[in-house]
Order: structure tokens, then sequence, then C-alpha cells
């Protein structure tokens, strides 16, 4: 079956499997917190702790995705891609807000956000640079 490449974005599939993501990646922080969930932030290097203001975060968001594959890729094949593990991690509300869907070169290269949100930017360009790599291998992958 051919993806229509003309279909809307809808989130259903991808939060299906985003939801499960998340669920994994708590559980394993609360391993490495001893029963409180601890977390680095990837784009400040600084820890997290359960109770804090953070968001589990698509360093590519899910749209953009979903824009750069329908074409190739079906909504289920899509939310795998989005959903990779390089390309979901852990920031502070203020940030995952702030940055909201906009693609993540564009927002780390406007030096104000740096300077407002204490960036560590070559923590950040790293994980930006992994999270694209993991999605178009992934890409690959589900396209053969």
């Amino acid at each position: 079956m051919t993806p229509n490449p003309l279909r809307p974005y809808l989130r259903f599939d991808i939060d299906k499997v985003f939801n499960q993501v998340k669920a994994a990646m708590h559980r394993e922080a609360e391993k490495r917190g001893n029963g409180k969930a601890l977390y680095q932030d990837c784009y400040t290097g600084e820890i997290l702790n359960g109770g804090e203001r953070y968001d589990y975060e698509h360093i590519y968001g899910s749209e953009w995705v979903h824009t750069t594959y329908k074409h190739l890729l079906t909504d289920e094949q899509i939310a795998l891609v989005v959903n990779c593990p390089e390309n979901v991690a852990v920031t502070s509300r203020s940030i995952n807000q702030s940055k909201g869907k906009t693609n993540p070169e564009v927002w780390f290269a406007n030096l104000q956000n740096i300077e407002n949100h204490q960036i560590d930017l070559k923590l950040a360009l790293d994980n930006i640079r992994k999270a694209k790599a993991g999605i178009e291998k992934k890409v690959r992958e589900l396209s053969r």
C-alpha cells in the first residue's frame, strides 16, 4: 500500500507510541533515582528530579516528521520514527513550551533562546544531531 502524501497530520498513532515510550523512560528514570524519577535535561544538562516541571520532548516535532515523510511512510510507521529513542528526551517545561513546534535547528540558532534558557549549546546540538541520525536510520529501516 502506497501512503497518501496528501493525508492530514493526525497524532493518534504518534501519541499511542509516545505514551509507551514515556512510560518506559519513567521506569528507567525511577531506577536511576532509586524510586524517584531522575533525568538529565537534553538541552541544559541540568538534573531534573521527579516532581519538577519537565516535559518529555520530541526533539524534532511530530508534525515536522509527518510532513517530511508522509509520502514514504504510513501513520503507524511515522509514529515509530517520531518516537525513536534518539528523538525523545526530557527538558524543562519552559524550554519545551518556548520551542513548541519549531524546528530545533532554527530555535537553537536564536542566541536569545540560548541565553534565556541557559542552554549548553554543545550538548543541545549533539542531541539534535543524534535525533536527526536516529530519525534517518529508522526511516531507512521502515522504507525497505
